[in-house]
């Protein structure tokens, strides 16, 4: 008999009930008339290849907690389906789904270690206890609350200016004189951190909190070879001001037509309103006239962009606000980037996260995306081209980004209308139809973390 051949980089597909191997997710395979798919790519069928494989894993767990609302060991789904039918436990949530006993258990619970791999747009956490990961994902960040606040001084500013009179404020800026005080774009991004370790906690028995952290230093990485004084000259030294200290590095010429001749203006390769800085990198020497037309559209011109270190001053910030808030374990970059190497991991946030919390050889669960929505939406009039101006007189109950079912199929919110008679929905980001209020059966309301997506359920 010969030997069978090992295939390495090609295999076939392979049942989906494995808890190591990879399966087909090509959505056109799940049509009647469809019978093959042209141009697929699979991975090998070498079990310790696929060991580490942050895609596909084994189905997500039902979160447990006991009569007291304290969080145990999760369990299977047919398990949960067997409690519910026997009236042992009850539903309580299903963004995750959660389920609460309604006898009292013994608290029988195993060490599990929730790993953060904290960041300035995008959050890894990952919870494993000694044999399988329980839980890992990625939290993406709300980017707009700087902008935000931006636009509601612009709209203060305009309210305050049209009043007759108005009583002197000063001394009103004390915030900023306490310690440990953060600007608000930077707290709502230490809030969150703390916010999603408190919500895994309500769902799993956390026993060690890891977090990792980092010291950036941003004059190093503009200027590999800086030291000693050179971190207290900088590049504006000997130099009046930022408008002469650009024009004498470009050298007194256009950076658009490379001509020395003419009246010169500071042009912004980011714009303002794209969030560009002052910081040098980002100022160029160009004449009035093309800097006329560069912005009018006339000529062209690709300006090399700057590296941008805001990310790394962030994460200077609320690393260790974060550790100290939370109380908890830490450990540092390079660390992580050594086991997960070891390991053969890709980089990505949850594999970070998984690494941070002591993974090495457990088996490991579905990664879930994430996207933080607002809250709140203080907008009370909304003008629009031809229409008269719509003001919100009240609070509707359907906001968006809720999950609504209509008819017996969930739909993502889209908002109200027709002062709330009617509602919007939403599907793969298109607004497809709409309905009466009065006809929705059931809303998840679709704010703060675990929800709009199938994280847990």
């Amino acid at each position: 008999m010969k030997k069978q051949q090992k295939l390495g980089k090609r295999n076939t597909y392979t049942p989906t009930d494995a808890s190591q191997v990879c399966s087909s997710v090509v959505l056109s395979l799940n049509r009647e008339e469809t019978l093959g798919e042209q141009n697929l790519k699979t991975s090998s069928n070498n079990l310790d290849v696929n060991q580490h494989q942050q895609t596909g894993g084994i189905k997500s767990k039902v979160f447990v907690l006991n009569k007291n609302g304290e969080p145990l060991m999760p369990c299977k789904p047919a398990k949960a389906r067997h409690l519910l039918k026997e009236k042992k436990a009850k539903v309580i949530s299903c963004k995750p789904f959660t389920i609460k006993l309604s006898w009292d258990c013994e608290h029988n619970i195993q060490n599990i270690t929730l790993g953060i791999d904290a960041g300035s747009k995008v959050i890894g956490y990952s919870a494993t206890s000694k044999h399988i990961e329980l839980i890992s994902g990625e939290l993406e960040i709300r980017k707009d609350v700087s902008k935000k606040i931006t636009e509601c001084s612009m709209y203060r500013r305009l309210r305050r200016n049209k009043l007759w009179y108005r009583q002197p404020r000063f001394l009103n800026r004390t915030k900023s004189k306490k310690k440990g005080w953060l600007a608000p774009s930077i707290q709502h991004k230490v809030d969150t951190h703390i916010r999603l370790v408190g919500k895994i906690k309500t769902l799993l028995p956390i026993t060690r909190t890891v977090v990792e952290i980092a010291k950036f230093n941003t004059q190093k990485l503009q200027n590999v070879d800086i030291e000693g004084v050179e971190y207290q000259q900088g590049q504006m030294e000997s130099y009046d001001n930022l408008r002469a200290f650009i024009f004498c590095r470009d050298n007194y010429t256009c950076q658009i037509c490379k001509k020395k001749e003419g009246i010169f203006d500071i042009h912004h390769i980011i714009q303002r309103k794209d969030g560009g800085s002052n910081r040098p990198d980002n100022l160029v020497c160009v004449h009035n006239s093309c800097h006329k037309k560069f912005h009018a559209g006339k000529i062209k011109h690709i300006f090399k962009k700057p590296n941008s270190y805001k990310d790394t001053a962030i994460m200077n910030n609320i690393k260790k606000y974060i550790v100290d808030k939370l109380g908890c374990s830490y450990t540092f970059g390079y660390i992580t980037k050594r086991k997960r190497l070891d390991l053969g991991l890709e980089k990505t946030h949850c594999n970070d996260a998984f690494v941070i919390a002591e993974g090495s050889n457990q088996i490991r669960s579905t990664v879930k995306n994430m996207k933080q929505p607002r809250r709140n939406n203080r907008c009370l009039q909304k003008n629009r081209k031809g229409f008269k101006p719509s003001i919100r007189r009240k609070r509707y109950k359907i906001q968006p980004n809720d999950i609504v079912e209509f008819k017996g199929v969930e739909y993502v919110s889209s908002g109200v209308m027709s002062y709330g008679k009617y509602v919007t929905f939403r599907k793969n980001n298109n607004n497809i139809k709409y309905g009466k209020c009065t006809d929705i059966d059931s809303v998840i309301y679709g704010k703060g973390l675990f929800t709009n997506t199938e994280v847990i359920c």
